[in-house]
């Protein structure tokens, strides 16, 4: 897979840790570097760690599914890209998101938005397998990728209090590169030749 591709999926599936930390931003209100740090370390370790996971899973069954694979693919990313359309949308349609009451980058609220923001990030990997893609490098720059969106959607949080109905353009943004990551998947196995 191009590294251009990895790159945008790593961007799109940080969409819903920005959108964690655009809300988180705006409950902190005057983060410390400790939130940053948490909050970015935390959903990157997760956002490595999930493909990782999904791609273990795939190759136990990889065999099994060879003639199907860029379908089972196409349609997890479908299927993930689309549950993040509809929670953009919604988002969107309602106007008003309420910030968080509690810091969420403390405890076992951390761990649960980590885990979370990161389930879309298990069936990318399980598509990794399907691909026969190596998963090592694609998940590091997932991971790092997530971590820096993570700190930016803190800081824009902290400046935007006002507007943490940002995070349905960024799921809306999210939901629309993985489904053209899905397109591409196709197009790539020639099934539209």
């Amino acid at each position: 897979m191009p590294l251009y591709t990895v790159f945008l999926l790593a961007v799109a599936l940080s969409m819903d840790a920005f959108a964690v930390a655009v809300a988180t931003g705006c409950a902190v209100r005057a983060p410390r570097l400790s939130h940053y740090a948490r909050l970015a370390a935390c959903f990157g370790v997760f956002q490595f760690l999930m493909p990782v996971l999904g791609w273990a899973l795939g190759l136990s069954v990889r065999g099994y599914m060879e003639a199907w694979d860029h379908w089972i693919a196409f349609g997890l990313l479908v299927w993930v890209g689309g549950n993040m359309l509809r929670s953009g949308l919604a988002a969107l349609k309602q106007r008003e998101t309420s910030c968080p009451a509690t810091d969420p980058t403390a405890g076992r609220n951390l761990l649960i938005l980590g885990v979370a923001t990161s389930i879309d990030a298990l069936a990318v990997g399980l598509s990794f397998a399907l691909l026969q893609t190596p998963i090592w490098g694609p998940a590091a720059l997932i991971g790092a990728v997530c971590a820096l969106i993570t700190a930016c959607g803190v800081y824009l949080g902290k400046t935007l209090a006002r507007l943490c109905a940002l995070n349905g353009w960024a799921e809306l943004l999210g939901g629309l590169t993985l489904l053209a990551v899905a397109c591409n998947i196709l197009r790539e196995h020639h099934v539209f030749d």
